[in-house]
C-alpha cells in the first residue's frame, strides 16, 4: 500500500466545512479513517526514521472556550515534537497538503529566552540568516507577533521583525499537486522538513 494521500481526503474535508456536525461525521466515520487517517499515519511513519515518530491530532476540536461551537476539526494536522512546544507538522485539508515547522506553543520563559538570543548579535544573526534562506526558498514565516516593539527594544532594531516573534512558524501551502496521491509524498515532505532543519536547530538550541 502507497503512502500517498488520497483527493478524497480533501473532497472530505471540504464536505465537513459545511456539516459540521455529530450526525454527518459519524454517517461518514469510515471515510475519515480509510481515506485521512490511515494515510496520514503511513506518511508520517516513513518518515519517522529520520525525524521521530509523530502525533497525529484527534479530530475533536476543543469548544469549551471557543465561541466557535463546531465540533470537528476542519483538518487533520501531524506534529514530530522535537523540544516543548516546537516541532515539524504536516496537514491535509479543503485546502490540499501543508508542511510546516517551528515554534508554536510558546511558554513566558521561551518567550524571553527566545528574544535574548535574537538581540545576541552572534545568534540573532544566524536566525535572520536562517529566516532569509527560508523565504527565498518561498516558505512563509508566521507565527503570533506583538503590534509594537517589545518593551526595552527600540522600534529600528535590525531584527525588529523577529524581534516581534512570540512564536516562529515556517510553512509552504502545496494545494493538491499530483504527486499528493502517489509515495513521492513523503520524499515531498521529507524536502520541506530538511529544509526546516536549520530553523529547528535553532530553536531547540536556544528556547
Amino acid at each position: 500500500m502507497d503512502a500517498g494521500i488520497p483527493l478524497e481526503a480533501v473532497e472530505f474535508f471540504a464536505e465537513l466545512e459545511a456539516n459540521n456536525d455529530r450526525e454527518w461525521w459519524t454517517a461518514h466515520k469510515k471515510r475519515w479513517q480509510d481515506d485521512i487517517r490511515e494515510p496520514m499515519q503511513r506518511l508520517t511513519d516513513q518518515l519517522a526514521a529520520e525525524f521521530g515518530a509523530a502525533k497525529l491530532f484527534r479530530p475533536n476540536r476543543d469548544v469549551r472556550f471557543s465561541l466557535d461551537k463546531s465540533p470537528y476539526k476542519t483538518h487533520q494536522g501531524a506534529v514530530v515534537g522535537t523540544a516543548a512546544g516546537i516541532g515539524y507538522y504536516v496537514q491535509v485539508s479543503a485546502g490540499g497538503l501543508l508542511t510546516g515547522a517551528g515554534w508554536y506553543q510558546p511558554a513566558p520563559a521561551q518567550v524571553a529566552s527566545y528574544r535574548q538570543a535574537v538581540l545576541a548579535e552572534r545568534s540573532g544573526r544566524k536566525l535572520d540568516q536562517v529566516v532569509a534562506a527560508l523565504i527565498e526558498a518561498g516558505f512563509e514565516i508566521g507565527g503570533d507577533t506583538l503590534k509594537t516593539a517589545p518593551r526595552g527594544v527600540a522600534a529600528d532594531h535590525p531584527r525588529i521583525a523577529l524581534l516581534r516573534h512570540r512564536s516562529l512558524l515556517a510553512s509552504a501551502e502545496h494545494g493538491t499537486p499530483p504527486w499528493m496521491e502517489t509515495d513521492e509524498v513523503v520524499e515531498r515532505v521529507r524536502a520541506d522538513w530538511r529544509l526546516y532543519r536549520p530553523l529547528m536547530n535553532w530553536l531547540t538550541e536556544h528556547l
